[in-house]
């Protein structure tokens, strides 16, 4: 039969994270204080306690065994804090478990969760015999597994939250939703609690917050050398200053706000500014650091290096400017124990010595070579006697070699004796063959660059045609532009259109003109209405409006066209003929709204300074009947203008320069540092030259 327990109002536990924390869980009462038993866990603590006498503890335990007996249920003896047993005390009641017909002992601690579940499982074991026989471990063996379970525990959580876990903002609420399906996380909260498993979490947040803010950190620190180096780059600027007071030198310079951020709240890595992606400058609170500090003195110390190489290298260009033994073509081996010294070694590598030594020798060896060539022609009369396309003899070269020999101009390319023997060769044969080829000067020699020049600038037939010059003696082109709002320009195109000849020929006064129209009414920023292509350059404009809004739009397109050729060199749009027309609305000849657009209009021709026109002026009315004699008028008043501006020459005039024949004689010496094309150019940027018929290339 069961064993019944009366505890009236005594409480019930069913979770180890209760102990300790009953308030925060839910309370439940045994039912009427009564409760079937099926089994007993003797509990005895082991530990030192205080104010408490074991053997006192172990008489206790002993009568309460006792009177469980008397039920004849099974009994489990379990050793509680034995993560503080005493050894005497466990041996003790181990001693007492076997004078009691041999009861089973289950060594245990609940804050290191070892063995508690066995202590359970053995006694239900014993109640239930169809059970298999549980193993006891004992405390020291089953802590070893339990911390060997842990460990693996942690491993796999901590792997959990390294993988959901990637930025150091997250919180604790999200992460832990996130988690809570996943074995790895229900195995180490079950092991070693939530709040263990919180405390990993914070551990991983900080971590990756520190990561971050040293990554930040070195991005920083990497920036600031540069920083230094825009801000202040002058070493007498800073050179006896302190790191505070740099700081303030930095604050005042015009870039400092490009490079340099200033926080509210310091220190910068304590702040909402370490998540603040978008913005790279360093936070000025950084300079207080001590690398920050460190990277200042290094660019100090670069500074000074820097002006000390300078100064190494002044020195050594002295040296060799003014050093008797540096002559043209010897050698670096030779000339480095007459120039080097110990300071020189110091500051720079001898292959940067190398370098201005090559530099310096190629300087010298070319004004050797210049004063060489001089030399030469000053001796002109020992090249007198040689046969022509002859080489001179070994003797005749002897008797050069003697002449010249005392001069220093000849002593100075001793070192390079088979480069002056070849200046003497290439003398002689410029003395009998004068050409480009041979002339000293190549490839600087005058008459290629004239040749160069003039076969650059000159332009073939084909492509004078393509600039628009006439290639019909008879027939000039007026390319006029028609400005109107609502249909004005295109039905005023038309009409022109009209009155021409098939292949859009418009005669005036008895001549042939090409006629091309160009009607807009649209933005004149946009390249389909722009005034001018590519392949159509105006000539004039005429302006059309019949109302407050039409004379508008061709203010506003007329002052958009100008600015837009304000700066450029082909500006002519701002000086294009301009004639600004009414045109009457059908049916409407008189009356007020007529005589407000005519006083309007003349204000802005005259703010234009172009000419107007309107109906009561010459009949210029706008319609069907269009009277010829009146466009004609119009178009005779821009083809005047553009006469008059010179925006195209007439034909007579082009055919008359063709004929000219003028010829200039220019006599420019090899080497002169005066500008060919200076003199040149005046003529060649005519279009009427053309090559010589009868001359050499050089000749137009």
């Amino acid at each position: 039969a069961a064993t019944k327990l009366a505890s009236a109002e005594k409480l019930m536990y069913f979770c180890t994270d209760q102990l300790g924390l009953e308030q925060d869980f839910e309370q439940k009462q045994m039912p009427d204080g009564k409760l079937l038993v099926d089994g007993f866990l003797l509990c005895i603590d082991v530990s030192r306690g205080m104010n408490r006498n074991f053997d006192d503890q172990l008489k206790f335990v002993s009568n309460l065994y006792n009177q469980l007996a008397k039920t004849k249920k099974p009994i489990v003896v379990v050793l509680t804090k034995c993560d503080e047993g005493v050894e005497r005390y466990i041996r003790d009641a181990h001693t007492f478990a076997l004078s009691k017909k041999n009861l089973q002992v289950v060594e245990t601690s609940a804050r290191s969760n070892v063995n508690i579940d066995l202590a359970f499982s053995t006694l239900v074991q014993l109640v239930d015999k169809s059970r298999g026989k549980t193993k006891i471990i004992p405390y020291f063996e089953a802590l070893k597994q339990q911390s060997q379970q842990i460990a693996a525990a942690k491993d796999k959580y901590e792997w959990l939250v390294s993988r959901i876990v990637k930025n150091h903002n997250e919180t604790w609420l999200n992460v832990s939703r996130k988690m809570y399906s996943s074995p790895e996380y229900q195995d180490y909260v079950y092991l070693e609690g939530t709040q263990k498993a919180k405390k990993l979490f914070l551990q991983h947040v900080h971590r990756l917050k520190q990561e971050h803010i040293e990554r930040r950190r070195k991005m920083y620190l990497t920036m600031l050398p540069q920083a230094f180096e825009a801000l202040i780059p002058d070493l007498d600027e800073i050179d006896h200053l302190s790191c505070v007071k740099v700081e303030k030198l930095l604050e005042t310079k015009p870039d400092f706000l490009k490079w340099f951020i200033v926080l509210e709240e310091t220190p910068w890595d304590a702040t909402s500014h370490i998540d603040n992606m978008e913005n790279e400058r360093i936070p000025f609170d950084l300079m207080e650091t001590q690398p920050a500090e460190q990277l200042y003195e290094a660019h100090l110390e670069k500074l000074r290096n820097e002006r000390k190489r300078a100064e190494m290298r002044r020195a050594f260009k002295e040296n060799l400017e003014t050093s008797p033994f540096i002559t043209p073509g010897k050698p670096w081996e030779e000339a480095r124990s007459f120039i080097m010294n110990e300071d020189f070694y110091m500051w720079l590598e001898e292959s940067i010595y190398m370098d201005i030594y090559s530099k310096h020798q190629k300087q010298i060896i070319e004004k050797a070579k210049e004063e060489f060539q001089e030399l030469l022609l000053e001796y002109s009369e020992l090249f007198y006697e040689l046969e022509l396309d002859a080489k001179p003899s070994k003797e005749k070269m002897g008797v050069i070699q003697d002449v010249l020999g005392e001069e220093q101009r000849f002593k100075a390319l001793q070192k390079l004796q088979a480069e002056r023997d070849a200046l003497i060769l290439k003398h002689i044969h410029f003395v009998y063959h004068p050409t480009k080829e041979t002339c000293p000067s190549c490839p600087v020699c005058i008459d290629s660059k004239i040749e160069h020049l003039i076969s650059s600038r000159f332009i073939r037939p084909s492509e004078r045609n393509q600039k628009n010059l006439l290639s019909d003696s008879n027939i000039d082109r007026i390319n006029l532009v028609i400005l109107g709002k609502d249909g004005l320009a295109r039905e005023l195109a038309n009409e022109i259109r009209a009155l021409c000849t098939n292949d859009d020929k418009y005669v005036i006064e008895g001549k042939m003109y090409e006629l091309s129209l160009r009607p807009i009414e649209g933005n004149v920023r946009l390249p389909v209405n722009s005034f001018q292509t590519p392949t159509f350059q105006p000539h004039g404009c005429l302006c059309l409006y019949n109302s407050k809004e039409s004379l508008s739009y061709v203010v506003e397109s007329i002052e958009k066209s100008r600015e837009s050729t304000i700066g450029r060199r082909d500006n002519h749009l701002v000086h294009l003929p301009l004639t600004l027309i009414l045109v009457n609305k059908r049916g409407d000849t008189s009356g007020e709204t007529l005589h407000s657009l005519i006083q309007q209009g003349q204000q802005i021709a005259s703010k234009l300074q172009c000419v107007f026109l309107d109906p009561a002026s010459a009949g210029i009315g706008y319609g069907r009947n269009i009277n010829e004699k009146q466009i004609s008028q119009v178009l005779k008043g821009l083809l005047d203008s553009k006469r008059n501006l010179n925006l195209v020459s007439s034909t007579s005039s082009i055919k008359d320069l063709a004929d000219v024949d003028l010829r200039i004689v220019m006599c420019l010496m090899c080497g002169d540092p005066f500008n060919a094309d200076d003199i040149l150019l005046p003529i060649l940027q005519s279009q009427t030259y053309r090559p010589s018929q009868c001359g050499s290339s050089s000749s137009v």
